[in-house]
């Protein structure tokens, strides 16, 4: 059961809907343009520095706190876990690669197959930027799945699954079949109407780090894909 009474209006943690919470985990629903942690630069507009308030309820001296276990990017909206202990934190860390990442994005273009996997070795240069390389010896394997939702002339709406996860690892993979994320402005879509990157982190599922028992936490499609995906005639993938 989730601890619901902790929730207070007060402390309630800006840019995230609280999912799930009890003594080891707290899951939540990030805003798009909120960090996960911070940075030298930008300390306290974080998803880890709000939940970190959250749990102390603004007690300096409360020993709460919670862990990073994984992140998404800053312009990526979708489900976060938190650990609330160092153990738990830890074995969501040895775990995470078992564990199931679905994601649903609207994509440039139409795909001649509906539904298929990618798979590429990813490295990244000077300026931190992720790119594919033939070369396996500096490039980490990278493997996604997808399948089309639902089509408009100019867009495709997808299901992504995670099969590893590489820092940009989305939206490297789109860029280089041609079908960019709508709003990626780093890899590759221009499109200066859309208001935001259309990525999303909809299911996650763990086991429970005390109960062992597995675990599904779920969103729906961000509103905003459905507007996108409106825009025009569509025509859905059964």
């Amino acid at each position: 059961m989730a601890d619901n009474h902790l929730v207070s209006k007060k402390h309630q943690p800006k840019g995230l809907e609280i999912l799930y919470e009890d003594r080891d985990i707290i899951v939540v629903d990030k805003i798009n343009g909120l960090l996960s942690m911070g940075t030298d630069r930008d300390k306290h507009n974080s998803a880890h520095f709000y939940l970190n308030n959250y749990v102390t309820k603004g007690n300096p001296r409360s020993k709460e706190r919670v862990y990073i276990v994984h992140r998404l990017d800053r312009d990526t909206s979708g489900i976060l876990v938190f650990a609330k202990t160092e153990k738990a934190k830890m074995f969501l860390q040895e775990n995470w690669s078992d564990f199931k990442k679905k994601y649903v994005a609207v994509v440039s273009g139409n795909f001649n197959d509906k539904e298929g996997i990618i798979e590429s070795y990813l490295t990244e240069n000077k300026m931190f930027k992720v790119y594919s390389t033939k070369n396996k010896a500096i490039g980490k394997f990278a493997k996604t799945g997808y399948r089309v939702i639902k089509e408009t002339e100019k867009y495709s709406l997808l299901e992504i699954e995670l099969f590893t996860g590489r820092k940009n690892q989305i939206r490297v993979h789109f860029a280089d079949m041609g079908h960019p994320v709508i709003g990626d402005k780093v890899y590759g879509n221009t499109d200066k109407s859309v208001k935001r990157l259309a990525l999303h982190s909809c299911s996650l599922t763990i086991t429970h780090p005390y109960t062992q028992k597995e675990m599904t936490f779920e969103t729906g499609i961000p509103q905003y894909f459905n507007t996108l995906m409106n825009l025009k005639g569509n025509k859905s993938q059964k």
